[in-house]
């Protein structure tokens, strides 16, 4: 059991989450090397190259240079076992980065220091925030043209309420960046703009910062040295206090400024954010919170991806695990389903990339090949204790097309396509009232969803399909089990349709349409999100 706790307090689980754009896949492949997972970063835009961000593992990732799934990554580093949880940055599949946040014990947000928060930055923060999990702040791109550090930092507290502490403090900026100076340590970190080196390392010299001693200004300048004495004097008297309990309850944000490109500042942010950061924590469940250190096995699927391997077209569970040891061949039980499975294939995951595991322990993302039973919020456990993790929320999707096979001849690669990527969550899958699968609409939370949807249809099921838009804005899942959908009276934009799992919904354009329906049927229900 002794064993089983040290495996445990070695894991930290985190996700990376920021707007597009910011860096956060930069960072995550800069810290990846760092921990020797990888040997050379790739290149995130991927036009230019051959080579592209080892996350970005889709083909079209590498084709367009955006990631639009989130990716799990394990690598060891100081004797931590570290569980990278990268996610989508566009708002168009934030359904994803969602369903990936609820497995990450702690996040870190990326965030342009010429920019500062973005619009996408607000919505992943308020999910962090309804898990009360620590936020960290990685304030990226110091090597080119900033915003006062305090704008950024007041910006942060505004937008986000959150409060912020720096860790360390920029000196300069852009072609005045110097580096950075380290608050608890009193010393520089000194910038030079060098190329990556073979290794990925980037040499930081590290100079001792006596800021009594006027020979500081010889190194860095004396306008720099005059501004970072003001500076450090304001944030020591007029700064937060350092809250390690405020920060464990996402109330803290501990910021660090860098450039993730150049690799500077990236090992000292990895070396604070383990030193820092919680071990795997406590998960809610229908009997009480789970601990991690309790002996029998236990986790929740948040992710299911088809075709990951397209040589061998399979299906992959993504499980957090939350209690105790996994072993290889273990015998499970499957809240959903009702019954003893074993669990296949249980992998670690690098992207793409997998190898067969042996064992696994709570904090830890494991893969496992999946026949087709498993859905997303499941719950598998050991022992005479059967209970249920939390559900994940279903987003309600917001745009909505017709779907029609070009090629009929096609139908059975179709319906195998579309069932597959519905179960990923990626798209919801609607039928006509009356005419069932023949008429397929698909609903989802953004519209690169369908660019997504098109294209994988063509490159991993070899079908082609035709969209067409539909006008509606508005779904509504109808809670009365006994309502008769012949004899709804509804609007003349309203359309009636079903789930997959025969449940009635109504599609509306506006939402008076919703109103007025609700008004001209007494007693009927509506609700915005489906039933599990």
């Amino acid at each position: 059991m002794a064993d089983i706790r040290n495996e445990i307090e070695k894991r930290r689980t985190f996700a990376i989450i920021s707007h597009p754009d910011a860096g956060k896949t930069t960072l995550t492949e800069k810290l990846l090397l760092y921990g020797g997972a990888i040997a050379l970063a790739g290149s995130v835009k991927g036009k230019k190259t051959a080579r592209h961000a080892v996350s970005d593992w889709m083909e079209i990732e590498k084709q367009r240079g955006i990631s639009v799934t989130s990716s799990v990554m394990q690598f060891r580093y100081d004797g931590s076992c570290i569980n990278i949880l990268d996610t989508p940055g566009h708002q168009d599949f934030s359904e994803d980065t969602y369903r990936t946040l609820m497995a990450a014990d702690s996040a870190v947000m990326v965030i342009d220091a010429a920019k500062g928060v973005e619009p996408q930055t607000r919505k992943l923060f308020k999910v962090c925030l309804l898990r009360d999990i620590p936020i960290f702040t990685f304030i990226n791109k110091m090597d080119r043209d900033a915003r006062s550090p305090y704008d950024l930092l007041d910006e942060i507290e505004y937008e986000l309420g959150i409060k912020t502490y720096p860790m360390n403090w920029p000196i300069g900026s852009g072609k005045e960046f110097q580096g950075v100076y380290d608050r608890e340590k009193r010393e520089i970190l000194a910038f030079r703009a060098v190329d990556e080196l073979a290794n990925g390392q980037h040499e930081v010299p590290v100079i001792e910062a006596d800021l009594s001693d006027p020979g500081l200004s010889d190194l860095i300048g004396q306008s720099h040295y005059e501004t970072l004495c003001d500076d450090v004097e304001l944030l020591d008297g007029a700064g937060y206090e350092f809250d390690m309990d405020a920060v464990r309850h996402g109330r803290l944000s501990p910021v660090f400024f860098g450039s993730a490109l150049t690799n500077f500042g990236v090992e000292p942010f990895l070396k604070e954010f383990l030193r820092l950061t919680p071990p795997p924590l406590p998960r809610e469940a229908d009997v009480g919170a789970i601990d991690p250190f309790r002996p029998d096995f236990s986790a929740f699927v948040f992710k299911i991806q088809a075709n990951m391997n397209r040589a061998h077209r399979d299906r992959i569970a993504f499980m957090r695990i939350c209690s105790g040891r996994f072993e290889k061949g273990m015998e499970v039980y499957h809240v959903q389903g009702g019954k003893k499975i074993k669990l296949a294939q249980p992998q670690q995951l690098m992207a793409q990339e997998r190898e067969i595991i042996d064992e696994a322990y709570a904090g830890d993302i494991i893969g496992v090949f999946d026949p087709g039973i498993f859905s997303i919020g499941d719950t598998i456990c050991t022992g005479a204790e059967k209970f249920q993790f939390g559900g994940i929320p279903t987003f309600a999707p917001e745009h909505f097309n017709r779907v029609y096979q070009v090629d009929t001849m096609k139908r059975k690669q179709f319906v195998k396509g579309m069932s597959q990527i519905a179960q990923e969550g990626a798209i919801q899958i609607f039928q006509e009232y009356k005419t069932g699968m023949e008429e397929i609409i698909v609903g989802v939370v953004g519209v690169l969803q369908f660019d997504v949807l098109k294209f994988r249809l063509e490159h991993e099921y070899n079908v082609d399909i035709r969209l067409e838009a539909l006008p509606y804005e508005h779904i509504r899942w109808i809670e009365n089990k006994d309502i008769d959908l012949d004899h709804l009276s509804g609007t003349s934009d309203m359309k009636k349709i079903r789930d997959l799992k025969g449940n009635p919904l109504l599609l509306f354009v506006n939402s008076w349409s919703v109103g007025m329906t609700l008004d001209r049927n007494e007693g009927l229900v509506l609700s915005e999100f489906g039933r599990n």
